[in-house]
């Protein structure tokens, strides 16, 4: 969904914090989690629970997440890339 080259372990330390936020937000196991996980389908999140997500995102990597970037968001991966592009922006 989002096109960005990323750089050295950035990625995966970012991956890290998604997978952690996700775990306690949505209760589940850390095993459950991977980049290609959706958060709906896989993770068992509702529009509650996505919303709090992305606000967890935000907070944690304090970056603005629009709505309509937000309303994209589909699967973990999704969440990684964006946020890894807009830390290097």
């Amino acid at each position: 969904m989002f096109d960005c080259f990323l750089k050295g372990g950035d990625i995966v330390t970012t991956f890290e914090k998604v997978k952690q936020i996700s775990v306690e937000q949505l209760g589940v196991e850390e095993a459950d989690v991977t980049m290609d996980s959706t958060f709906i389908d896989d993770l068992g999140a509702d529009s509650l629970d996505i919303v709090e997500l992305i606000m967890a995102f935000e907070e944690e990597f304090n970056i603005e997440i629009p709505d309509e970037i937000a309303e994209k968001m589909k699967a973990v991966k999704d969440a990684v890339e964006y946020i890894e592009k807009e830390k290097q922006a």
